[in-house]
């Protein structure tokens, strides 16, 4: 199933504790809680360009290929090597703290990370 398509952040579970897992501050997942994330992902067979959209204009945009290692940036700005694959219908990339997979189910974006015991999962509605 191609990825491609807008999607807008419509619920999340686990953030604080996620991110407290992170290592992010208590001051910056405060000011980030509300922040309104619309996910843009175009896909071009094994290629995809992932651009996150937040409430404020910050704009994050990352460009990887399936089986490829590529280097992956966060909101925060730290970057991390990554070899991005498929698994079934879900892209799934492994960092050096936790794992990240992203599906399409239905029209949602649904996407899952894991680190340390605590699952965060943010759910997205497509738009376009």
């Amino acid at each position: 199933m191609a990825f491609n398509g807008k999607f807008e952040m419509e619920s999340e579970k686990n953030y604080d504790e996620f991110m407290k897992l992170l290592g992010l501050s208590s001051d910056v997942i405060e000011k980030s809680r509300n922040v309104k994330i619309v996910t843009e992902i175009k896909q071009d067979g094994q290629d995809f360009t992932w651009s996150h959209h937040a409430s404020g204009g910050q704009v994050m945009t990352n460009k990887f290929t399936i089986g490829k290692e590529s280097e992956i940036q966060t909101f925060g700005g730290r970057k991390f090597k990554a070899t991005v694959k498929m698994e079934g219908n879900k892209v799934v990339a492994s960092f050096p703290n936790y794992q990240h997979t992203s599906e399409i189910v239905g029209d949602k974006l649904v996407e899952v990370a894991s680190i340390g015991g605590v699952t965060f999962e943010r759910v997205s509605k497509r738009l376009a």
